[in-house]
């Protein structure tokens, strides 16, 4: 693994200061970037610890929940106020890694985190978002857990958070901040689609910290759920879940959220198909259509068309809970 130089900030005024300096990267939890560097991948001359930065309040603020940048995975899947208000986020951190990386990991890492395509991961094959311009592997030798949907010519790699896609049903909006400006970005509009620049992962300016998350505080949200389907229980990426927010009034949809992970390459919602849900009961029928929307452009091989199946069953399954609660 290689040496860095590690600098240990206590503010974010001096993070976003030492930021400035060329060939310096930020580590949150530091769960993926130690990953990769053991893995053998180049790191930058200088490391910044964000550890000692006082981002780690989960409180009600207004009419959203506020979660810090630096907060743990952990402490929000425990949180009573998460539990409360936003149940999907507990359960779709529960079910992402393990308690030791859970207990490191922090929610602006982990809404950073890199992509776990096995050819991105492995140094020796070319690819895109580790080299631009190198090649994507993956084109003609897709794997199972490869993306159907927001792929591109140049990356068809899935985006690995469970939280992100929770987060997006739950409409949160990532606060951030920069040496002179700090701004709001929604989870719907913070990650990029590959393109032809797969390596771009994020709408975050250069330079700019994840400071925190604001979750509105809905009765869809407080009714909210996550399914997970996965090779094995523990410790593994989604082959496809689902995220959903759903308030029914007098039998029909009058409030709907639905966010897939484990198929798309990025936290993939359609808000366009959501609304053919509204006013109306929620049966198979409406949810198949539903879904149908959603994957009419997929973009299909022998090796990934079982996702949509997963996808359908996983959906069917989380809003029928959803609607007995």
């Amino acid at each position: 693994m290689a040496s860095s130089e590690w600098l240990f900030p206590r503010t974010t005024k001096a993070a976003l200061a030492e930021l400035e300096i060329p060939d310096t990267t930020a580590v949150a939890g530091g769960t993926t970037v130690l990953d990769l560097l053991k893995l053998g991948f180049s790191s930058s001359s200088r490391l910044v610890d964000l550890s000692r930065l006082d981002m780690r309040e989960i409180a009600v603020v207004g009419r959203n929940l506020h979660i810090g940048a630096m907060v743990t995975n952990s402490t929000v899947a425990r949180s009573d106020l998460v539990l409360q208000s936003h149940p999907a986020l507990s359960e779709a951190i529960l079910m992402g890694a393990s308690e030791q990386i859970r207990n490191a990991a922090s929610v602006g890492g982990n809404l950073m985190q890199a992509c776990r395509c096995s050819y991105f991961r492995a140094t020796d094959w070319p690819c895109n978002r580790r080299q631009p311009g190198s090649g994507c592997p993956a084109i003609s030798n897709p794997m199972a857990g490869h993306a159907v949907l927001g792929t591109s010519p140049h990356c068809i790699a899935t985006h690995p958070s469970d939280m992100a896609v929770a987060m997006l049903a739950l409409d949160a909006m990532v606060t951030w901040k920069g040496q002179d400006n700090e701004g709001v970005i929604s989870v719907s509009d913070f990650y990029r689609l590959p393109g032809k620049e797969p390596h771009l992962l994020s709408h975050l300016p250069e330079g700019a910290l994840i400071t925190g998350v604001e979750l509105p505080r809905t009765r869809a949200a407080r009714n909210s759920g996550y399914l997970k389907l996965r090779g094995r229980t523990s410790y593994e990426f989604a082959s496809a879940s689902v995220a959903a927010a759903l308030e029914l009034a007098c039998g029909e949809v009058c409030s709907v959220a639905i966010a897939f992970g484990g198929v798309a390459t990025v936290p993939w919602r359609d808000h366009e198909a959501e609304a053919t849900l509204l006013g109306r009961p929620l049966s198979t029928e409406a949810t198949n259509e539903f879904l149908d929307r959603i994957m009419v452009n997929a973009d299909l091989r022998s090796e990934t068309i079982h996702k949509i199946g997963l996808a359908r069953g996983a959906l069917h399954h989380l809003l029928e809970r959803l609607a007995r609660s």
